[in-house]
């Protein structure tokens, strides 16, 4: 009985083993093209802040507002809002609505699209906005300048983000990944020639980045229209504009949702300039933001794989699984988050010389290094749990939860210990650390009580209520 008994622990242990490993080669094939994707197409800022950081400090303290304030937020209600293309794809390919995927594509582009043009006046008097926000003049006037610079990047988000959710919620995503890594190179390789060599200063700097940017867009464009998803996109359709408003309020929860945490860090880069050397502040605390965001990206791809995996899962109905994927994703985030941790402590000295020369700068980055480390093992368990919300289409619970974690308890801390405690840029970080932790804690909490097969249910209604027949498609009805 005991050899029974032993025998059968034996099998379970190894089974499971099999089962973690099964689920893990899931998980990888969707996130490590989404992560080179994410890493190489925000590498292209990073290089981009990199090349202005060498021409003037005040150019870097400018190019710095407009990217953490105005870019992440556009970014934050573009990308937000393409998550819900994510939800409804991965849940439709779980379904094996195929057909239904291309109609989901074509209505979150038109959405984008209208959203994109909307956001345009952000970037047209991004000088004026500031001026009026109390920063300092030079920097401003000099991040007018390049916010209209941005403006092909508004609508490189606009396309590359959305066609990017529908190709990775079939497993597809691959070729975003490897057209974002030749994006990258060729974006160093011009910002070299039209900065160095050719000594263009930040249109030199800017022109590269637009130009590397959509050779990504249009590389999916031909990817899409050339036959590589041939059981999903049928050509344009009417059937695009049926059922908008259904998916506009799923887009609009979702948008505010990753909105509300990305502009988060943007509030925080915002109040530090209001302090006495806000240059130096400035600028210290968007590489710090910087070095952050760039390993968020590889989360991001842990962000897409949950994402994926749950959406697919539901989709299918099968809730052990769906689980069972939750919790192997959230191990992984943590082996990963401890790696990234251990790097930051050793080595944020070096990484800060990468985005400028100034020792005030420098010095002051490294005051932060502690917390900075801890912001990044943060980074990988914050982006599962909310590629677990994205997957089940519960955006809107989430955006109450960051605005609660973010808003009211993460800014305020960050002032009090900023302004009244005098702790400066430290004070701000420890407020955005207490609202992330937060967060974390809450999301955590909500995903271990979460009844998997209600949201089976819920999925199916959704993917029912909103089925055309493939007959249906050319016509609307």
């Amino acid at each position: 009985m005991e050899e029974r008994l032993l025998g059968s622990e034996a099998k379970y242990e190894s089974n499971l083993k099999g089962r973690i490993w099964t689920e893990s080669k899931k998980l990888w094939r969707i996130a490590l093209p989404a992560m080179l994707a994410r890493v190489s197409q925000y590498g292209m800022f990073v290089v981009t802040q990199g090349f202005i950081g060498h021409i003037g400090d005040v150019q870097l303290a400018a190019y710095a507002l407009i990217q953490i304030i105005a870019v992440r937020f556009a970014n934050g209600i573009l990308l937000g809002m393409s998550s819900a293309t994510e939800t409804l794809c991965g849940q439709a390919f779980g379904a094996k609505q195929y057909h239904m995927m291309g109609i989901y594509l074509q209505r979150s582009l038109l959405i984008n699209i209208a959203t994109g043009t909307v956001l345009l006046p952000v970037f047209i008097f991004a000088g004026d906005i500031f001026k009026l926000l109390g920063e300092d003049s030079d920097i401003a006037a000099k991040a007018g300048y390049i916010s209209l610079w941005f403006i092909p990047i508004l609508y490189f988000f606009v396309f590359c983000l959305t066609i990017q959710k529908y190709l990775q919620a079939q497993l597809k995503n691959i070729i975003v990944g490897w057209l974002s890594a030749v994006a990258f190179v060729m974006h160093v390789i011009l910002s070299w020639i039209f900065v160095n060599l050719l000594n263009l200063g930040i249109p030199g700097a800017m022109g590269a980045m637009i130009i590397a940017s959509w050779f990504i867009v249009i590389g999916e464009f031909v990817y899409l229209f050339g036959g590589w998803c041939p059981n999903t996109w049928n050509g344009f359709c009417l059937a695009a504009f049926v059922d908008l408003l259904p998916v506009l309020k799923l887009s609009v929860s979702s948008g505010v949702m990753l909105c509300l945490e990305l502009w988060y860090n943007a509030i925080l880069v915002l109040l530090s300039g209001y302090m006495k050397n806000a240059t130096t502040e400035i600028s210290a605390f968007s590489i710090c933001l910087n070095i952050i965001s760039w390993e968020f990206m590889l989360c991001f791809g842990f962000l897409a794989a949950s994402s994926v995996r749950i959406s697919n899962e539901l989709g299918k109905g099968d809730a052990k699984t769906a689980s069972f994927s939750v919790k192997v994703a959230i191990i992984t985030a943590t082996i990963i988050g401890t790696f990234f941790f251990i790097i930051c402590l050793l080595f944020s000295h070096g990484i800060t010389k990468i985005f400028t020369s100034s020792e005030e700068v420098i010095s002051s980055v490294s005051s932060l290094s502690v917390l900075l480390a801890l912001s990044v093992f943060l980074n990988g368990l914050q982006a599962v749990l909310s590629g677990v919300a994205v997957g089940a289409g519960r955006q809107t619970l989430v955006a109450y939860v960051n605005l609660c974690c973010y808003y009211i308890i993460g800014i305020p801390v960050g002032v009090l210990l900023a302004y009244v405690a005098d702790m400066k840029v430290k004070g701000i970080w420890i407020g955005m650390m207490v609202g992330v932790a937060t967060q974390v804690l809450t999301l955590g909490f909500i995903t271990y009580k979460t009844d998997w097969d209600q949201q089976v249910d819920e999925a199916t209604a959704r993917l029912d209520r909103w089925l055309l027949k493939p007959s249906d498609e050319s016509t609307g009805n």
